[in-house]
């Protein structure tokens, strides 16, 4: 069973960056087909951030296009989310999961990102 561990969060100003990891266990796991989603504050939800297709392209979500940048190392087995020019509304919890043709692996604990001056 892979198991995934977040980590790389912390509180920044606005305008700040931050590079997140996803960092994966078990013999099966690919970068392929992951990516990350956001818990908002007062949010039930995890929404679609970043993701790299099965063949390999990157899609982003509206919010954070031209800002985040996801990437992979397969050797590694870990999963990395590089973030600029961080906004308030980029505030939440990171989690790093299956986006593209698997089933969900179990949840991580996340990473805590908190944008404010």
């Amino acid at each position: 069973q892979v198991q995934i561990v977040e980590s790389g969060g912390g509180s920044v100003q606005p305008g700040g960056s931050l590079k997140l990891s996803c960092a994966a266990s078990g013999s099966s796991f690919v970068i392929y087909g992951m990516g990350w989603y956001r818990q908002a504050p007062g949010e039930r939800t995890r929404d679609f951030v970043a993701g790299i297709t099965l063949d390999g392209p990157t899609n982003y979500s509206d919010a954070v296009k031209g800002r985040f940048t996801i990437s992979g190392d397969n050797v590694k087995k870990t999963i990395y989310l590089e973030m600029n020019s961080l906004q308030a509304e980029d505030t939440g919890v990171y989690y790093c999961n299956v986006v593209y043709g698997r089933s969900l692996l179990p949840w991580g604990q996340g990473t805590q990102v908190t944008v404010s001056s």
